[in-house]
């Protein structure tokens, strides 16, 4: 079987074809921690096992070690959906070795990273649309823990956005402006850190995925 490989977001059922169906042996499919991953796993877990017969199983994965197994090892078979942008060389690679193939896309209109402020906060002052916005008032944005600093929220460990929004912290010289990066400590705490300041109607600032429809804050 061909060693699969979703670009930010794709799809598993073209690779899938009436041979397919009459030999699929055994599959691995990478279920990455956070919840649309763990649910497109899922979903390709329950076709694959009930529409083509195959000897499906999910494995843990991430970003990163799933995407470098895959191409130096060739397992697991399956990454039903992987974030490519901090890793797109090395899949670039890997497609070109013919070590991997890209299937198709799991979200039909693609995913989006970015930093993110509430949009009630930017409907009161459309500055705040802007990082210079952001960092003329750094002092809205309190640290959870410290609230005579400014907090960014960065992405969880073993997120590869944790790499590169950890490095745009460090291009947009958000420290020289009063602001510590903030680890929300996993995907739960990132996504409390973020329901915690909508019930209160609180600032706050850092960085989240999305579907392009996702509406609830802006980014730039």
């Amino acid at each position: 079987m061909k060693r699969v490989l979703t670009g930010a977001t794709l799809a598993l059922a073209v690779l899938f074809s009436t041979q397919a169906q009459a030999a699929c042996g055994k599959v691995t499919i990478s279920e990455m921690n956070w919840p649309s991953a763990a649910l497109i796993a899922n979903v390709d877990l329950f076709i694959l096992k009930h529409g083509y017969g195959c000897d499906a199983e999910t494995v843990p994965g991430d970003t990163m070690p799933t995407g470098t197994s895959m191409i130096e090892k060739g397992e697991p078979d399956i990454a039903p959906e992987l974030w490519s942008n901090s890793f797109a060389a090395q899949l670039k690679k890997g497609v070109a070795e013919k070590r991997l193939r890209i299937a198709g896309k799991s979200l039909s209109d693609g995913g989006e990273e970015g930093f993110w402020v509430p949009k009630y906060m930017v409907d009161k002052d459309p500055s705040l649309a802007t990082i210079a916005g952001v960092i003329k008032n750094a002092k809205l944005f309190k640290h959870p823990e410290d609230p005579e600093k400014s907090g960014f929220i960065g992405c969880p460990a073993g997120w590869n956005c944790q790499i590169t929004s950890g490095n745009l912290f460090t291009a947009l010289k958000l420290a020289d402006s009063g602001f510590e990066l903030v680890d929300p400590g996993s995907a739960a705490g990132l996504d409390g850190s973020i329901a915690k300041a909508y019930e209160r109607k609180e600032a706050w600032f850092g960085y989240y995925w999305a579907p392009p429809l996702f509406s609830a804050n802006t980014r730039w």
